[in-house]
């Protein structure tokens, strides 16, 4: 990341955008009726997976302010172990998130809007956290290739996709994504891994990209410790409810599984011969467990079979990193330096059968009534007999399209392929727009070096 631009073009580039922002904020963007002190006895509010409830926003804002500390300081941390890329990670993270967070309020808004307007409440702001997520991660897998130019406009397109898919998904598809594996996770890893691959020939011409120093490595381990604490709040942010406590309850045992199979598995002679901890395996696959259940984690999975996905899920992003790595660098020359497709993608991976899993199971019995809270697709039909009789017992609830239990797991696996679509193709045609003349204006060597 080259940060000393010459003629300016980059502060040039960031002050229009700042303004065009502005001036998309002051024509389309407005707050909610709760914001402005209006009482709203029914706030139509899309959630991730959830059906439309009664509620004031200010009940989220302490979930939005663990969400917003773990995108900014515990991704920021996190990728500061490269010894050339230490600052290189950590301050682009902040560009990062100070335009998503305004660019993403629009995209997600334009496909909610009403009566001309997006309406903004706080979890609006946490819709757009996890767009910055999504942000953060590809970065990851593009770190050493791209200008600060080229950075905002990737961010700008894969927000843009990003906010397509999830409206596809949740508003047509209608699949339940609660931690949100699937929407942000799968598709931040294969979208920064298709750039990458496009991207590869503006690799520096260094190759000690991936040699890490003690120092870096701590502050990095500090990161990885900060999101451990706080994933149980990344996953059930957006949840309500017996749910919410079942994404907590869940992520929880998720994320220790992992960690104890990834910390057994790291010390074996099966990964190094040495038998030491790698700083590396710490840094992602502890935390593999976390994002594994995310799809699935406000589902009755029970807490064994939480234990059972963080487990798998270790075990898979520790052998993914030290045997499967290596081979796509050699193969498509991505060298995914921050393995973010260890733990983002193949974790996501395993999220979207876990989820699709288990939502085929899932049944009124396990859930009672909430089963049309947690899959509102499964509510019956309006001006049927069973809607008529579910309406008997519970309250505001809305006509759904009275999905069976196979059909909305047989939808959950449809969203992972339009996920994965929207995420190659997009990846593939954002690295050919960076690739232009006009945005590739750095040289193979101009880009940041933090080494002396």
């Amino acid at each position: 990341m080259h940060f000393t631009m010459e003629n300016g073009s980059f502060a040039l580039c960031a002050i229009f955008l700042e303004l065009a922002l502005c001036w998309a904020f002051a024509m389309f963007v407005d707050y909610t009726g709760e914001s402005i002190g209006i009482v709203v006895e029914s706030d139509l509010d899309r959630v991730r997976g959830t059906h439309t409830r009664d509620h004031l926003s200010s009940v989220y804002y302490y979930m939005f302010q663990d969400v917003h500390l773990t995108m900014v300081i515990g991704f920021g941390f996190l990728g500061t172990f490269l010894k050339r890329y230490g600052y290189s990670s950590a301050v682009p993270n902040l560009l990062i998130a100070a335009v998503t967070l305004q660019w993403a309020t629009l995209c997600q808004g334009f496909f909610q809007m009403q009566r001309g307007k997006i309406h903004v409440s706080i979890t609006n702001l946490l819709h757009a956290d996890f767009a910055t997520l999504t942000t953060f991660i590809s970065f990851g897998a593009v770190l050493e290739l791209t200008t600060p130019i080229q950075l905002i406009v990737m961010v700008i397109c894969e927000v843009f996709i990003f906010a397509a898919n999830e409206y596809i998904s949740l508003d047509i598809l209608k699949i339940s994504d609660v931690g949100v594996s699937m929407l942000v996770h799968v598709f931040g890893a294969y979208f920064g891994l298709m750039v990458s691959c496009v991207l590869r020939n503006n690799r520096p011409e260094k190759e000690s990209v991936c040699i890490t120093l003690p120092t870096p490595d701590l502050f990095s381990v500090m990161g990885t410790i900060f999101l451990w604490l706080f994933w149980p709040t990344l996953n059930a942010s957006l949840a309500q409810g017996d749910a919410q406590h079942r994404a907590v309850i869940n992520t929880y045992y998720s994320l220790a599984a992992s960690s104890v199979v990834t910390l057994a598995i790291g010390l074996s002679s099966f990964v190094d011969k040495k038998q030491q901890f790698f700083t590396v395996h710490i840094q992602n696959s502890t935390l593999a467990g976390g994002v594994a259940i995310g799809t699935a984690a406000d589902m009755m999975i029970h807490p064994f079979g939480a234990i059972i996905v963080g487990s798998i899920a270790g075990l898979v992003s520790i052998l993914g990193m030290v045997y499967l790595t290596p081979g796509i660098n050699r193969k498509f020359g991505i060298r995914d330096p921050c393995g973010i497709h260890n733990l983002h993608g193949l974790s996501g991976l395993i999220a979207a059968f876990v989820g699709a899993i288990a939502a085929a199971l899932a049944t009124e019995k396990n859930y009672n009534y909430s089963l049309y809270r947690q899959f509102p697709a499964r509510t019956p039909m309006g001006k049927t007999l069973d809607y008529w009789d579910l309406q008997y017992h519970v309250e505001n609830v809305q006509p759904g399209v009275g999905r069976s239990a196979l059909c909305q797991g047989a939808y959950q696996i449809a969203a992972l392929g339009t996920t994965l679509a929207f995420a190659v193709v997009g990846g593939l045609v954002t690295g050919l727009i960076l690739q232009l003349p006009f945005f590739n204006q750095a040289g193979r060597n101009a880009f940041t070096d933090d080494e002396p």
